[in-house]
């Protein structure tokens, strides 16, 4: 049942209810009621949130590097300065965008045209996947009904975190601080930095990934589309050579047909003549019989 429910929320919404209708009847016919329970449960999806289903579904490696993707962005944006969190900013926009042109490129395959509106819907539901690991848990289970919208920003290391209840403050030092404490400061300043540069370097990479393989996915796609082409090309020039040899073979056939019946009437003919010479035959022996008989007299 459950791959079911997956494959109804995969069917454009235009044919949602038909498709629902037929898996609620086959439950119910083979006795498990609550099963066609939850399928009658099911709500049609709107066509954004439809096409990224259907984005998820159709791409699993895709998707699943994208789920990652922003499970790396989310840990980075945590210690990331202003520049870097910038420069990933542009990266997962184009990241979006290609995902966004797949989206509607898989809707048009299935007879969907997506507006510019349900396209930027899309964007936002696959932003908010990048953002919010709630939301990214909903896209990942491939059953959205409606679009998401992201949060309004990513969590920054600018945005200092707030007291937790019961904390107190410390109070102020009255003296400078040590030599130990500090190196001590120096050095837990030098770590952070090092872990600050291995996230923003490790979201860098995942995010270059992404494209690269974005780039390859749509390279793999044209070659596929050129390919396609060039069959349906060869499949018009095959129908058109089985035309012609379907209408040689008609006219081989009629030409046939009418030499079978032109036997036909000759061996009539013949059979007719035959007959008439063996009439003429006879006839003339009778003819020389009667002279004989005469002249014998």
């Amino acid at each position: 049942m459950e791959s079911g429910l997956d494959a109804l929320y995969t069917t454009p919404p235009s044919r949602f209810v038909a498709h629902r209708e037929e898996l609620a009847l086959a439950a119910r016919s083979a006795g498990r009621a609550e099963d066609a329970r939850r399928v009658r449960a099911a709500r049609r999806p709107s066509l954004a949130a439809w096409a990224a289903n259907l984005l998820l579904r159709s791409e699993p490696q895709e998707s699943g590097r994208f789920l990652e993707l922003g499970r790396a962005l989310r840990e980075a944006y945590g210690t990331l300065d202003g520049t870097g969190i910038k420069e990933l900013s542009v990266q997962r926009r184009r990241v979006v965008a290609e995902l966004t042109r797949q989206a509607a490129g898989l809707a048009l395959e299935a007879g969907e045209r997506l507006s510019g509106a349900v396209q930027r819907e899309i964007e936002s539901t696959l932003q908010a996947v990048l953002a919010d690991q709630r939301a990214a848990d909903q896209w990942a289970a491939g059953r959205l009904e409606s679009a998401l919208t992201p949060p309004s920003e990513f969590a920054s290391a600018s945005a200092a975190p707030a007291a937790s209840a019961g904390t107190r403050p410390r109070p102020a030092r009255s003296t400078a601080p040590t030599a130990a404490e500090r190196a001590r400061a120096k050095d837990e300043l030098a770590e952070r930095r090092r872990e600050k540069q291995r996230l923003l370097t490790q979201a860098r990479k995942a995010a270059q990934a992404a494209e690269r393989r974005l780039r390859d996915e749509r390279r793999r796609r044209a070659d596929a589309d050129a390919e396609l082409g060039r069959a349906h090309e060869r499949h018009d020039e095959a129908c058109q050579r089985a035309s012609a040899a379907e209408e040689h073979l008609r006219q081989a056939r009629e030409e046939l047909r009418r030499a079978d019946q032109e036997c036909r009437e000759a061996e009539q003919r013949s059979q007719e003549a035959e007959e008439s010479l063996d009439r003429a035959e006879r006839e003339a022996r009778q003819k020389a019989e009667e002279v004989d008989r005469l002249s014998a007299r």
